[in-house]
């Protein structure tokens, strides 16, 4: 059960922290899935499909960039439309994880 829960709340802030990464600068769907693995433990398959949705909900945006390595590389871009959900995920977040603490008894100063 514990692994579930951990699973669907990985599932459930996984924009927000796609987001936030690119945030701070473009990037391509690899190395992103690179940055979620090691930071929250998510695999590389859950990152395309991810990554499609984000564009087509208007919150990044592609481009190709050639690749000293082999084929052009498709780095994807957060949008106004995607900083703008960030903001907002980024507030929910806080309150979200704020309450969570208080009602665990922890300190939601670190948060």
């Amino acid at each position: 059960m514990a692994e579930a829960i951990s699973t669907q709340l990985k599932k459930g802030v996984l924009d927000l922290c796609v987001l936030a990464l690119l945030d701070q600068g473009d990037n391509y769907a690899y190395e992103i899935a690179g940055a979620l693995a090691q930071a929250v433990d998510m695999g590389e398959g859950t990152i395309y499909p991810l990554m499609r949705r984000l564009q087509q909900d208007g919150y990044v945006s592609t481009y190709l960039q050639e690749s000293p390595s082999g084929p052009p590389r498709k780095y994807y871009r957060i949008t106004p439309a995607g900083q703008a959900s960030l903001s907002q995920q980024k507030q929910e977040w806080r309150q979200f994880s704020g309450a969570v603490s208080r009602l665990l008894g922890g300190n939601d100063e670190q948060v």
